[in-house]
């Protein structure tokens, strides 16, 4: 299964839209589910909501503008490595407007991150499940626009 854990609920009829559609066309290749969580200005109490939802024998990879950039075909490399090195789950967490605790990031395999810009939250989720989907495209060889 693929996890996604996130702050906060998304509000925006078309982010909702976005966001269902991709979560559809990933379950046609592998179950995601996402967690949302309140989101809170005090970021101790959502640091201990998301360890509460990480596991330790998933692999948890923690998305952060400060992460090693990479690439689609490294993103899907990553998914797919993950699930053929005997990980069942992977975890992404997405933090809040206060960004994730050293603490969180600490409980993750890797931190990755899709760019050097900063992204609405909701839209950051949509972004997330494109490039999850993308790579289950590229990692079954399919055609997928570039």
């Amino acid at each position: 299964m693929i996890k996604v854990i996130c702050l906060g609920k998304i509000k925006e009829s078309y982010l909702i839209d976005l966001i269902s559609d991709y979560e559809k066309r990933i379950n046609k290749y592998h179950q995601i589910k996402l967690i949302e969580l309140k989101d809170n200005e005090n970021i101790e109490i959502e640091t201990n909501q998301i360890l509460k939802q990480i596991k330790n024998d998933e692999y948890n990879i923690v998305l952060d503008i400060q992460g090693e950039e990479v690439s689609s075909e490294e993103f899907a490399n990553i998914i797919e490595e993950t699930f053929t090195n005997s990980y069942g789950n992977i975890t992404f967490i997405i933090g809040g407007s206060n960004g994730l605790s050293n603490e969180v990031k600490a409980k993750s395999n890797k931190i990755i991150s899709f760019g050097r810009i900063t992204h609405p939250h909701g839209l950051f989720r949509g972004i997330l499940l494109e490039q999850i989907y993308r790579s289950f495209k590229i990692i079954n060889n399919e055609k997928y626009h570039k």
